[in-house]
């Protein structure tokens, strides 16, 4: 059973039967070595038969989530621009940013832990990006070392995670906690910030999170309003609910005044 304080607060919208349902395997083709107009797909054969495949192994495509896929997407970044991945292990949202911006441009792709950083690093070398320079810092203080200094910087911060709850599995669910959400609440305050701090003045900067709850997503971005008066405008902000073919996820996309 999920957690009943979850269940408790669950926006009235989203009916519980959802996070009992198996969603299916998506996939991206990787436009750095294939080309192809069409790049998510939805996989009706079992993940092993495409891990077993070349095109898989080569790195021609790279098994991805469809929420996971839409915060590079509404970034939207160009092959000229210098952009910032401040929570960028294991590489997903790095990776297709390079593809959208044809490995042109430079992308600074962060993370805090060693260990996720060799899963980056292999990714990213797997799927043939080279526009990418990795840095190991904590998202929370790099506006310190890059002062307003790119063009666009995605903040796809660490959450609760509650779009990926699945019913059936205890360990999507098994950490929650009303405490864990005000602690990772207060976290990404300070990324979001730290987000604001590095990018340029009309720069743009997509904050995103797989989780359902306020205090992780619309008052985090109120809470960036209120710090920085005047100084930030919110271009789109939405939460998407969890469904049988994609996972719940919010993206606000906001622009630095």
């Amino acid at each position: 059973m999920l957690p009943a304080k979850f269940l408790e607060k669950l926006d009235k919208s989203i009916d519980p039967a959802v996070f009992s349902i198996k969603r299916p395997t998506t996939f991206r083709v990787n436009t750095l070595k294939i080309d192809c107009d069409e790049q998510a797909f939805i996989l009706l054969a079992p993940l092993r038969q495409l891990q077993d495949l070349d095109i898989y192994k080569n790195g021609e495509i790279y098994v991805q989530s469809l929420s996971s896929m839409i915060p590079a997407a509404v970034l939207n970044p160009e092959p000229c621009d210098c952009v910032l991945d401040l929570c960028a292990a294991p590489g997903s949202k790095t990776s297709q940013m390079a593809a959208l911006m044809r490995n042109e441009g430079q992308i600074i792709a962060n993370d805090n832990s060693r260990i996720r950083i060799y899963k980056l690093e292999a990714n990213l070398k797997n799927l043939g990006v080279t526009n990418t320079s990795i840095i190991q810092s904590q998202a929370q203080t790099l506006w310190q070392k890059y002062p307003e200094t790119f063009d666009k910087v995605l903040a796809d911060v660490p959450c609760s995670m509650e779009g990926r709850f699945h019913t059936p599995d205890p360990k999507t669910y098994k950490d929650w906690s009303p405490k864990k959400v005000r602690q990772l609440a207060q976290l990404q305050q300070f990324i979001l910030r730290s987000a604001f701090g590095c990018c340029k003045p009309g720069g743009i900067i997509v904050y995103s999170t797989c989780t359902l709850n306020r205090q992780e997503n619309e008052e985090v971005v109120e809470w960036l309003l209120k710090k920085e008066p005047g100084r930030v405008e919110v271009l789109s902000m939405e939460r998407i609910n969890p469904s049988p073919v994609m996972e719940g996820f919010f993206v606000a996309k906001l622009r630095k005044v």
